[in-house]
């Protein structure tokens, strides 16, 4: 068993088994390198989705350009709750606030969706994916979110798996609460529908209500921004799921600054 200590910790798409080789990408390089000033034999822990945590060792480091030696597994891969989210973009800032708070929370898909009232013409999807990775890098998850690319509201709700429910925060008052959907069906795959800043246009409310997978909900008495309903539900999902329950898992032994 090595002594060697993360000092840092990266996404890689690589298989993790000890004994491989992998080479960090160049903006990796740099970080490590350049910015976080760390040299062949130091330590980076890696995650990718699938094997766990890996603690891997640094070879071959140049200005631009290192390797990573996977050695020993630090944890196992642990299973998540299944929830996705869905939300029409908000100005630039804002958007980039809900991917990153919401992969902090545990969302396990994010689907930028426009609608009539969608103020915000264009979604940089790689972007928000990149965002999505550095913010699993800094909280130590152990998976990164799927971003998908932006589609109409029309086309998120034809494609919508009707296994999946699909909760849409109500702020006429209208809503259930989301504890009792969630005790009717607790073993349904959950997602949130988000609205824009303006809400959802009659016409859209309609077609929402005609499905037999969606359900309104309320966020209390407050009618929230976008961003915070967004935030909100997630949290009052993963409370009642039971991810409040797990210890955080950086108590681990180690610890390392995944800052950039």
């Amino acid at each position: 068993m090595t002594d060697l200590k993360p000092k840092a910790r990266l996404f890689t798409r690589n298989d993790l088994k000890a004994g491989a080789n992998i080479a960090a990408s160049k903006e990796q390089a740099h970080y490590l390198i350049n910015v976080m000033r760390l040299g062949n034999g130091d330590g980076v822990a890696l995650f990718n989705g699938r094997d766990g945590d890996w603690l891997a060792a640094i070879t071959d480091a140049a200005k631009k350009s290192c390797g990573l030696s996977p050695e020993q597994q630090l944890r196992p891969q642990m299973e998540e709750s299944d929830v996705w989210l869905a939300f029409a973009p908000l100005k630039k800032s804002r958007t980039d606030f809900i991917v990153e708070k919401a992969t902090e929370l545990g969302a396990t898909r994010l689907l930028p969706v426009f609608t009539e009232h969608t103020n915000s013409g264009r979604v940089k999807t790689e972007r928000l994916a990149a965002i999505a990775i550095e913010a699993s890098e800094q909280c130590d998850r152990m998976s990164v979110p799927d971003v998908a690319e932006a589609s109409q509201l029309t086309d998120l709700l034809d494609n919508w798996p009707t296994d999946r429910l699909l909760l849409v925060p109500d702020e006429t008052g209208g809503g259930k609460e989301l504890k009792s959907i969630l005790a009717h069906a607790p073993d349904s795959k959950t997602g949130f529908l988000i609205g824009p800043e303006g809400g959802f246009a009659a016409s859209e409310l309609d077609a929402l209500d005609k499905l037999p997978f969606v359900r309104r909900i309320g966020l209390g008495p407050r009618i929230l921004r976008a961003e915070t309903a967004a935030l909100s539900a997630l949290s009052c999902y993963q409370a009642l799921a039971g991810d409040w329950d797990h210890q955080p898992r950086f108590n681990n032994g180690y610890v390392f600054n995944a800052h950039k």
